[in-house]
């Protein structure tokens, strides 16, 4: 289980998260939604380690996390697919993937674990000795997916996967999300796509300039009047 006790960051005198809690349960998909600015891709960088909290705590498991490093909390189970993709351009897709298990030294697990990516991404086998930069936006997120599941997370952070992405595609990466979640990750996922998001998610916490401000399960908030007219444009 991954929780999160009043957590606060500042930038300079911006006070960004402002104390918020929430958990996330081994085998859940959890997801956060909000307006751009509201926190939501500054709460998955501080519990990775890319960024540091003022205050809080950062449990995972009953381990504070707080004064981790963020490599010693990939080691712990966190994997983060970040904002933008950020795959490696000039290396080809099996490159990137490869280098998504650095950590790890059992090769033929990792080969094992290559092949299951290419079963949820059949395109990326098709594109493995392909530079990375060369692909789609919509396969350069499968790529950044199919990284992050390299290191055997117990819990995959998702930061806006289906950013920039036409319709179609943002069905099948949703599809994926759940297939990666049925076959036992734990996911955490940040989206502008509420709709979607909450369609998929078993609980849902609502973030406004740095604070939750609402929570409870997928299917309720996605009935909402009030996350309705704020985030479903109706």
């Amino acid at each position: 289980m991954l929780e999160i006790k009043n957590l606060n960051v500042h930038f300079g005198v911006i006070h960004a998260l402002k104390g918020i809690s929430l958990t996330v349960v081994d085998g859940e998909i959890v997801t956060l939604i909000g307006a751009n600015g509201a926190g939501k891709t500054t709460t998955l960088r501080t519990i990775s380690g890319l960024e540091k909290p003022t205050s809080g705590e950062i449990l995972l498991d009953g381990k504070d996390l707080i004064h981790t490093s963020a490599q010693e909390r990939v080691k712990l189970g966190i994997s983060h697919a970040p904002e933008g993709r950020r795959v490696f351009p000039t290396m080809t897709v099996l490159e990137n993937l490869e280098l998504g298990a650095y950590l790890r030294r059992d090769k033929e697990s990792i080969a094992n674990d290559i092949k299951m990516v290419y079963e949820h991404f059949p395109i990326l086998y098709d594109r493995k000795k392909q530079a990375a930069g060369t692909l789609s936006g919509g396969e350069q997120q499968m790529l950044a997916i199919g990284r992050a599941l390299m290191s055997r997370p117990k819990i995959l952070f998702l930061d806006e996967p289906s950013m920039g992405l036409a319709p179609l595609l943002v069905q099948e990466i949703f599809r994926i999300i759940k297939e990666i979640n049925k076959a036992g990750t734990t996911i955490l996922l940040v989206e502008q796509n509420a709709s979607m998001a909450l369609q998929i998610a078993h609980r849902a916490y609502v973030l406004e300039t740095g604070s939750i401000v609402l929570s409870g399960a997928g299917s309720d908030l996605l009935q909402s009047d009030d996350i309705r007219k704020a985030y479903l444009g109706g």
